[in-house]
């Protein structure tokens, strides 16, 4: 799908938003400012019913966790994650458990990565800084790599 504004990307984050469940994992792939950010808040906030929910990035922090009607929301930021291992003192086995996953920057997970996923890769349009290409994979069963 191809979103040509910001506006237009929240609402598809909304709508996505809408078929998530506790136990998901969402890794959201995309060079620096392509919108993982302002894809994540508009999750966070379609799903806690709060337009106006502060949602500040967890870059420093690395976790915020929200709660809403289904059970929790575990918003990552691993930019700074400087080793794979390091996700397990966020809370990551907690948030794997039973709450939905946001995962900005997965690749710094390497292995650690579920394989159970929904991939989504946001990329900007060349020539067209407002448009975003928004690609979903949902990787529904467990298999080896």
């Amino acid at each position: 799908m191809e979103t040509s504004s910001e506006e237009q990307t929240i609402a598809a984050a909304a709508a996505f938003s809408r078929g998530l469940t506790c136990g998901d994992v969402v890794a959201l792939h995309g060079d620096l400012g392509a919108g993982k950010s302002v894809f994540c808040r508009a999750v966070i906030r379609a799903l806690c019913g709060d337009e106006a929910l502060e949602v500040p990035s967890p870059t420093f922090t690395l976790v915020q966790v929200y709660d809403y009607a289904g059970g929790e929301i575990w918003h990552f930021d691993l930019y700074r994650l400087s080793a794979p291992e390091e996700i397990y003192e966020t809370g990551w086995e907690e948030a794997l458990a039973g709450g939905i996953a946001l995962v900005e920057w997965p690749e710094r997970l390497g292995g650690l990565l579920p394989v159970r996923r929904i991939d989504v890769t946001l990329a900007e349009v060349t020539g067209h800084p407002e448009k975003r290409v928004i690609e979903i994979i949902r990787h529904e069963h467990d298999e080896t790599r």
